[in-house]
Formats: C-alpha cells, structure tokens, sequence
C-alpha cells in the first residue's frame, strides 16, 4: 500500500512539474500561476499545496532542475586553465541565472537555507558549484596562495555580484562576461611576487 501511494505521489509531483514547465515555455517565469499549474495537470489547489509550500518552493524545483543540467554539461568538459576559460565555462550558468529578474530573484531567496530541512534544489546546486569550482582552482595556473575553496568561494560572489549589476539600471551597461573579467582576473590571478 505504501509503494502504491509514493507512486502515486511523485506522478502527482511529475504532474504539476510537467504543467508548471509548460507555463514557463508559453508565459515565462514572471507568468507562472499556481492556478494555471494546478488547472493544466488536473488536480487540486489543496494538491498543489501538498507538494510545494508556495510558487517559490515550485520554482525552486524548476529552477533547481535546470541549473543542475547545466552543471552536469560544465563538470563534463576539461577544466579551464585560464581565466578566459573560466569565463567561458561559466557563461552558461551564468546567462541562465541572470536570464530573467525572476529567476534570478528565486534563486537568490533560495540559494541558502536557515534550516537543514529548509534547503531545496537550488541550495544544492551552489554546494555543487563550490565543489566543482574548488576542483577548477587546483590548477596551477590559478592564485596558489589561497586556498582553492576560498578562491571558489569568490567566483561564487561574483557571479552573483555581476548578475546583480546586470540588473541595475545604473550599472548595466556591461555585457556579463565584460563585468565578470576584471573581478576574476583580480581575485585570481597571482600577483607579482613580493
């Protein structure tokens, strides 16, 4: 019985995540309802409440889901061993997560979790991020005097640093990878030695 009723579960949950997608393809993310999800997978509100705590708590499936696809592409390619390489192995995350003020609002709330219970599938993808980001730091051709954890750390920041601005009215007048450069370049590229 209980098998019966976990399948059950998750091909409600598949449900209103296949209906909530459709949303997004036709009205993007700003357009997302949760009465309009509920309406396309023919199920209840009270159901969709079952399942999400709020729209956010969808988005945050929807949106965890898709940087998780990116990430799987960046962690299958060769490491960058420059900076420029970095720029361009990060662009695809980076254009996604600054793609809509949407989108990038969510993940921003849902990045963190105050609670061990709290955190969701975004979450998960920026401790993803860090590792594979502290992997990339290894190399040699990156600062060695900080530690590669410390140095991903950073790269985190501003990517959401350049993301941020990207979004201001007065500091928008960079494309992504222009902003992105001088804050990598600076942070990790081994100063002249001392």
């Amino acid at each position: 019985m209980t098998k019966t009723v976990q399948k059950r579960t998750l091909k409600t949950r598949a449900k209103l995540l296949d209906a909530a997608r459709q949303v997004v393809e036709e009205m993007g993310y700003p357009g997302l309802r949760t009465e309009e999800v509920v309406k396309r997978a023919g199920t209840a509100k009270g159901t969709f409440f079952a399942h999400f705590p709020d729209k956010d708590g969808l988005l945050d499936h929807l949106i965890g889901a898709d940087m998780d696809g990116i990430l799987d592409q960046m962690q299958a390619k060769t490491p960058p061993q420059t900076v420029q390489d970095l720029i361009d192995s990060l662009m695809p995350l980076v254009r996604y997560m600054g793609s809509e003020r949407a989108v990038f609002d969510v993940i921003i709330r849902r990045s963190g979790a105050a609670a061990i219970e709290d955190i969701g599938p975004i979450a998960v993808t920026f401790e993803r991020q860090f590792t594979l980001f502290s992997e990339w730091m290894r190399t040699p051709r990156f600062r060695q005097d900080v530690a590669p954890e410390l140095l991903a750390e950073g790269v985190q920041a501003f990517v959401v640093q350049a993301i941020a601005l990207n979004f201001c009215a007065l500091h928008n007048t960079l494309d992504l990878p222009d902003r992105l450069g001088p804050y990598l370049e600076a942070w990790l590229t081994p100063g002249p030695p001392t």
